[in-house]
C-alpha cells in the first residue's frame, strides 16, 4: 500500500512545486535543501511572505505535473478501483 519515493522524485515530478502553489496562499512552504549535486539534504516548512512563483518555474511546474498525469492515468484510475 505504501511506496517510499525521495523528495528528489516528488521535486522532479513537480509535486514540490504545486503543494507550494497551494501552501502558499497561507503564507506557508515546503522548504527543501539542494546540494551541489542535486541530492536534498533536509526538507521542512516554513512560514513565508512571498506568494506564488514566476511564469518561468509555473510553466514548469504545470510541465512536469501534467506529463505525471499523462504517463500514469492508467495505473492511477486502476489502482482508485480497487
Amino acid at each position: 500500500m505504501v511506496e517510499r519515493k525521495t523528495w528528489e522524485e516528488f521535486r522532479k515530478l513537480g509535486f514540490l512545486w504545486w503543494i507550494n502553489v497551494i501552501l502558499h496562499t497561507f503564507g506557508w512552504a515546503i522548504i527543501v535543501e539542494v546540494e551541489d549535486d542535486g541530492s536534498i539534504s533536509s526538507a521542512y516548512p516554513a512560514r513565508v511572505k512571498f506568494r506564488g512563483f514566476d511564469e518561468k518555474d509555473n510553466e514548469k511546474g504545470y510541465i512536469a505535473v501534467s506529463e505525471y498525469m499523462k504517463d500514469t492515468a492508467e495505473e492511477l484510475c486502476k489502482e482508485s478501483h480497487e
